[in-house]
């Protein structure tokens, strides 16, 4: 299985699980790994150049998922608008930047690692999902867990990581903290804001901004997914 890995710290406790506890499961062995950014992986799994991965959450609407996803409760951290002149998106991205125009905020869209480390820099911005819990009372999800085949494999993977309290050890830490330019502490304070179960409030606030993207005519086709 090609499982494409976004190396974003929102997905830290999800690789941690992998190399800890997929080997008992039988599924490590199995395992080939495709970096990239949100977006990218979004056209890989289009063109199923890769098996499975946490997919942007517009593009994941026709896939195969699992109750498994990268979820905010409200503030996030990780995917802000900047103030700026002129809106501007992160090519990094493709639900963050639809989150935004759903919001009517301007500006410039910043997500990922980048966004971390202007927020403890201490700069200017608007929290998207802060904005998007206090108008709607919802969380937002930014990527489901899909995958074309191995299902039954990825979900026995997937249950057993939304079962077990996920603890980053401190090697790993400072491993990432060293890759991303943020402290071991500001990690872990990140990480508190993520979830990754997707219950049903959050099926709602999902649904919900489906059908916004939908009804404001800027759903993503198939084709701009593959080829932009």
């Amino acid at each position: 299985m090609i499982f494409g890995k976004i190396d974003f710290l929102n997905l830290l406790p999800f690789h941690v699980f992998m190399k800890k506890y997929a080997r008992s499961l039988r599924v490590h062995q199995s395992l080939n790994y495709h970096k990239g950014v949100p977006s990218a992986l979004n056209r890989d799994f289009a063109m199923r150049r890769i098996d499975a991965a946490f997919i942007s959450s517009i593009t994941a609407r026709h896939c195969h998922h699992f109750n498994v996803g990268i979820v905010a409760q409200s503030d996030v951290l990780s995917v802000l608008s900047l103030p700026s002149l002129h809106d501007k998106k992160d090519t990094d991205s493709a639900t963050s930047n639809l989150l935004a125009a759903v919001l009517d905020i301007q500006g410039e869209v910043l997500i990922g690692d980048k966004a971390l480390r202007y927020f403890y820099g201490g700069g200017a911005h608007i929290d998207l999902g802060k904005v998007w819990n206090e108008r709607t009372r919802l969380p937002f999800v930014f990527a489901l867990l899909c995958t074309h085949h191995h299902t039954c494999k990825l979900q026995r993977l997937s249950q057993k990581f939304v079962e077990k309290k996920i603890k980053i050890p401190y090697y790993i830490l400072i491993e990432n903290s060293r890759r991303s330019g943020l402290t071991p502490v500001q990690i872990t304070h990140y990480l508190q804001f993520i979830s990754y179960t997707i219950g049903e409030k959050e099926k709602r606030g999902y649904t919900r901004f489906v059908k916004e993207v939908k009804e404001r005519g800027l759903v993503p086709s198939m084709r701009e997914i593959r080829y932009r």
